[in-house]
C-alpha cells in the first residue's frame, strides 16, 4: 500500500498488445519510410530507463508508431508526453493510448523535421544555460532514412540553442543504425571517426547505452540498432558558429584516405590553394600529413578558429564553394576535357 500523502504510482489500464493494436489497425511498417516495430516492452522500457528518472518530467516522442515506447514512457509516471507522428496510419492506436492517460498525452500530425519544438512545453520548465537541464527528455526510435539528419538539425539548434534547446541543455535518447551510432561515439583514431563524430561530440555528452539485434524488430532489418543518449554541453569544444564547424570538418573528412591537408585545400579557391592551406596548417599548428582521423578535437578546434581568423580578413572566403568552382571549369571545358577535370572525391561526409 502506497504511505500516506503519497500518489500511487501511473500505470497504463489494460490494453491491446502492440502486436494487437498493429492486427487491430492493419498496420504494415513502410520499407520506404524505413519503419520497423519494437514490439517488446522489456526493451522499450530499458530505452526509456536511459533517459534517466522521468517521474513528472515532460517527455517529446519522436515517431511514435505503434506506441510500444510509448506505453514505457507512460508506465515512467512523466508529467506530459507529446508525441509527434508524421504517419497517420498510427494516429488513432496513439489516441487509445491518449484515452487510457487522461490528461497526459498530447498528439501532434506532423513531421519532426519540421516541427516547432520552441512552443511544445510551458515556459516555466526553462532553464539558464548554465544550469543543470530541464526536465524534459527527447525520445525516439528513428526511421533510418531521418536519423542522420535529424540529428544533425538538432546539433545545430544545440549550437544555437533554439528549438528544443530554448528551454536549455535538453537531453535525447535516441536509435539509430548501429553504424550511425559509432560514428557518434567514435574516438580519435577510429575507424569510424567522421563528421558525424566530432559535429556531435563538439557539442554534446555522447554515450552509447546498449545495441538491440535487428531480430527484435518487426520487420527485422538488416542491421542492429544501437541507443544513444545526449547531453549538450555548457560549453562547446569549439566557440565557432555551426556553419562555419560543419565546412571545415566536412572538408576534412571529403577525402578521409588522404593527408588532412587535401580536405583543407578546398576550403579555399583555386588560385591560392596552395598558399592558404599552409597558412592555414601552420597558424593551427596541424600536421599536414595526418589522416583526418587522427585529427583530435583540439586539432579541429585550432583548424577552426584559424579560418575564421581568415575569413574575418577575407569577407569573400567563407562563400567560396568548391563544387561550384568545379561546375564552373567545365561549363568552360569541352565535353572532351570534362574528364580529365574531374576529381574523385570519396563521398563519406559523416
Amino acid at each position: 500500500m502506497a504511505a500516506a500523502g503519497k500518489a500511487a504510482a501511473f500505470h497504463l489500464p489494460p490494453l491491446p498488445t502492440v502486436g494487437e493494436i498493429i492486427k487491430l489497425f492493419r498496420l504494415r511498417a513502410q520499407k520506404e519510410l524505413s519503419q520497423n516495430f519494437l514490439l517488446d516492452l522489456r526493451l522499450t522500457d530499458k530505452i526509456v530507463r536511459q533517459a534517466g528518472k522521468l517521474k513528472n518530467a515532460y517527455v517529446c516522442e519522436v515517431g511514435p508508431g505503434p506506441g510500444g515506447i510509448t506505453r514505457s514512457i507512460l508506465n515512467a509516471g512523466v508529467q506530459q508526453l507529446l508525441l509527434v507522428e508524421k504517419d497517420t496510419r498510427f494516429i488513432p492506436g496513439l489516441q487509445m493510448l491518449s484515452e487510457a492517460a487522461p490528461g497526459k498525452v498530447r498528439i501532434v500530425h506532423g513531421d519532426i523535421l519540421t516541427y516547432k519544438m520552441e512552443k511544445a512545453f510551458p515556459n516555466h520548465l526553462k532553464k539558464n544555460w548554465e544550469d543543470e537541464p530541464p526536465n524534459i527528455h527527447i525520445i525516439g526510435n528513428l526511421p533510418f532514412s531521418v536519423s542522420t539528419p535529424l540529428i544533425i538539425k538538432w546539433l545545430e539548434n544545440v549550437s544555437k540553442r533554439d528549438g528544443p534547446f530554448t528551454y536549455g541543455r535538453t537531453q535525447m535518447t535516441l536509435t539509430f543504425q548501429k553504424e550511425v551510432a559509432e560514428r557518434l561515439t567514435a574516438n580519435t583514431g577510429g575507424k569510424q571517426r567522421s563528421r558525424l563524430s566530432i559535429m556531435s561530440q563538439h557539442l554534446c555528452t555522447v554515450e552509447s547505452c546498449f545495441v538491440i539485434p535487428g531480430q527484435a524488430f518487426v520487420p527485422k532489418p538488416d542491421v542492429d540498432v544501437a541507443v544513444v543518449h545526449f547531453t549538450p554541453l555548457v560549453q562547446p569544444k569549439i566557440q565557432q558558429p555551426f556553419e562555419l564547424v560543419e565546412k571545415v570538418v566536412q572538408s576534412v573528412f571529403q577525402f578521409r584516405r588522404k593527408y588532412c591537408c587535401r580536405g583543407v585545400e578546398i576550403l579555399f579557391p583555386e588560385r591560392e590553394r596552395l598558399k592558404k592551406t599552409e597558412q592555414l596548417m601552420m597558424a593551427a599548428d596541424v600536421d599536414p600529413t595526418l589522416r583526418p582521423v587522427q585529427l583530435t578535437m583540439s586539432h579541429f578546434r585550432n583548424l577552426c578558429n584559424t579560418y575564421r581568423k581568415m575569413c574575418d580578413e577575407d569577407p569573400n572566403l567563407f562563400a567560396y564553394n568548391y563544387r561550384e568552382e568545379l561546375r564552373q571549369k567545365k561549363r568552360k571545358r569541352s565535353p572532351e576535357s570534362t574528364d580529365q577535370l574531374e576529381e574523385t572525391v570519396e563521398e563519406n561526409p559523416l
